[in-house]
């Protein structure tokens, strides 16, 4: 089947004026304004679209959904934000709620533009072992690329960790599981649909022992390791005082400081430890979203970029967020940007391809995140009808600037996924009741 986008507003792509041809799963050609009409099946009219690579999510708990404006967390930094909710999270999520949670922030994701997504999911209260094989199965359902990014908890607070017993796991048990879910889901090859990566929560939530087991399996299995680093001020203090070194340091003594890492935040590091960092070609997840409701600081995208480092996006949890809209993070990373280095330093380019082409190296994949030939149709379709739009001159920057949150159409491997504005089998008004019912609970803890 070879199908042509024709005549877009515009593609985010070199050399693609008309539109690009798709054949199968992937791109088989981008079509220039003095190019011949291509030999296809169909024909897709795109003349109302603008055209861009799939988004793709580097960092989210989907499970925090169910913890949106939470009256127990708003207002609050990350540690004391963590110590609020985890009591909450260990009483109340279960199978029902987490497989609800799991669906919407897809669902939310999907009809932002994201085709692929990575969960770092890491609470386990008992009766949720299949959390995994819920994300996978969910994933499926709705057609969205995913890497399944097994996380752990096991340092007690009576260690000095900040989650909570009901959430922990013993060692053997979290290796094993890690062990079944590589073992099943993880598929390496062009175009998968569904990744693994092993991710330890964070150093104040690991232990060294798991930080070291995880890493062992990740390279017998030739997947990604992932962790949280750099997020706070506090995070630098636990770290000197249960360790006596820095978070880079620490990792640096796990063997963490290697290729197949990425890490979320990544915001308070120095000079030298951005370029140890690009050194070893780490990837970073910069969530603006949540770093600006946290107050946690600012991602040094520009001099991380500069020396090597893969700079991806993230919409980081939906209790931090509070959204899964990662077009609405793409904005947003402009703006702190902004602040940060100046108006011209960081532009709509440069955010979109850290949402794209950045967020798909920190997951280790060549197949996504451009429009090119040869790479996965994984695409997200753009309107520019709505009066935020009017008078925008130019197309792409239009996105960014004046904020375009809500796809007309995605596609992923060259199947459509959302059309209309709407995501294909997905009863959108029963999944916002039920999920909103199950949130109910939650604040019981209030």
């Amino acid at each position: 089947m070879r199908l042509w986008l024709k005549d877009p507003i515009a593609v985010l792509a070199d050399g693609a004026e008309r539109g690009l041809v798709i054949e199968d799963s992937r791109i088989a050609a981008l079509v220039g304004p003095s190019s011949p009409p291509p030999a296809v099946d169909a024909v897709f009219d795109a003349r109302a679209h603008v055209v861009i690579p799939g988004l793709v999510n580097t960092h989210h708990h989907f499970f925090q959904t169910l913890t949106r404006a939470h009256p127990q967390a708003i207002n609050k930094e990350l540690f004391p934000w963590l110590k609020a909710l985890y009591p909450i999270w260990a009483r109340h999520l279960n199978p029902g709620a987490f497989r609800l949670a799991v669906r919407l922030a897809l669902t939310e994701l999907l009809l932002s533009g994201c085709t692929t997504a990575s969960d770092h999911h890491y609470v386990y209260p008992p009766g949720l072992d299949d959390a995994m094989d819920v994300e996978h199965d969910e994933a499926l359902a709705l057609g969205v690329r995913m890497t399944l990014t097994r996380g752990a908890v096991n340092r007690r607070p009576s260690d000095g960790g900040l989650s909570v017993d009901g959430v922990i796991q013993d060692d053997d048990v979290l290796l094993a599981d890690c062990e079944r879910v590589l073992r099943r889901y993880h598929d390496p090859t062009e175009g998968s649909f569904r990744q693994v990566a092993l991710a330890p929560c964070a150093p104040v939530n690991a232990t060294k022992e798991i930080m070291l087991e995880v890493a062992k399996l990740a390279a017998a299995h030739d997947c990604r390791l992932h962790t949280h680093l750099g997020e706070t001020k506090d995070e630098d203090a636990y770290c000197l005082h249960h360790f006596g070194c820095r978070p880079v340091d620490y990792l640096e003594q796990l063997g963490w400081l290697q290729d197949r890492v990425w890490l979320a935040h990544g915001i308070h590091f120095n000079d030298d430890e951005v370029v140890r960092l690009g050194r070893h070609r780490l990837g970073v997840c910069h969530c603006p979203t949540s770093n600006m409701v946290l107050a946690s600081g600012r991602c040094r995208t520009k001099e991380l970029e500069a020396a090597g480092v893969a700079v991806g996006l993230g919409v980081d949890g939906s209790a931090s967020n509070d959204s899964s809209n990662l077009m609405e993070a793409v904005r947003h990373a402009l703006m702190l940007s902004r602040l940060t280095y100046g108006a011209a330093a960081v532009t709509h380019l440069d955010v979109l391809r850290w949402a794209t082409e950045g967020s798909a190296r920190c997951l280790g994949r060549s197949d996504i995140g451009t429009i090119a030939i040869g790479r996965q149709a994984d695409l997200a379709l753009f309107t520019l009808d709505e009066l935020r739009f009017s008078g925008a001159g130019d197309p792409i920057a239009a996105l960014v600037l004046c904020g375009a949150y809500h796809a007309d159409r995605v596609m992923i491997g060259g199947q459509w996924r959302v059309v209309d504005g709407a995501p294909l089998g997905v009863d959108v008004a029963r999944l916002r009741h039920e999920h909103g019912e199950a949130a109910k609970r939650f604040l019981e803890a209030v």
